[in-house]
């Protein structure tokens, strides 16, 4: 029999380190939370160094993820991937911001190809970045495979304002740190 439901969970710590009753007004307050997780995350042992949450225009956290690609067997397990997903479901919305409303995402680094992808489809409307994906592929085994020549120009195209290199050195510190000690998970 072939399964017709698909079930991913996040680390039961999630709560403790994402504060859904918090402001995070700032962009650094922003990625420090992603940051905060993708450390914990490894910390924990549950999952690799990636950490992402999504903010609405007021600064509420609407929804954090970290990836969970081998403890949940599922390679598309992404921190931004578990964050859309976690922020598309508690807002019954496939698209964040259809409807009207603002949203960000937050991630400790750029998104790979295939978060990239999603990240055209959610319907954000600004996307944080703290670690490059160069800093990923020269610190830790990681192939964040390819992307368009101008990726951000197309995501601006889309509507998507882009900043990156938020606390970039945070970021660095904690994919160095895996790349040292390789997976824990």
């Amino acid at each position: 029999m072939l399964p017709v439901q698909i079930h991913l969970t996040l680390p039961p710590w999630l709560a403790d380190v994402a504060d859904a009753s918090a402001r995070y007004h700032t962009d650094e307050e922003r990625v420090g939370l992603a940051i905060a997780l993708s450390r914990h995350n490894v910390a924990n042992g549950s999952g690799g160094p990636f950490g992402a949450a999504v903010f609405d225009g007021e600064g509420r956290l609407i929804a954090a993820g970290v990836n969970r690609v081998v403890p949940q067997a599922c390679s598309v397990a992404h921190a931004e991937m578990m964050a859309y997903m976690a922020a598309q479901q508690r807002l019954q919305r496939f698209r964040l911001n259809e409807g009207g409303g603002r949203y960000i995402l937050a991630t400790s680094a750029q998104p790979c190809c295939q978060c990239y992808g999603a990240t055209v489809w959610a319907g954000i409307d600004e996307l944080l970045i703290g670690a490059r994906a160069e800093d990923v592929e020269s610190l830790t085994e990681f192939d964040e495979g390819p992307l368009p020549a101008d990726w951000i120009g197309e995501l601006q195209r889309r509507g998507i304002a882009v900043r990156r290199d938020v606390l970039r050195e945070e970021a660095r510190a904690v994919l160095a740190s895996y790349g040292e000690t390789g997976p824990s998970y």
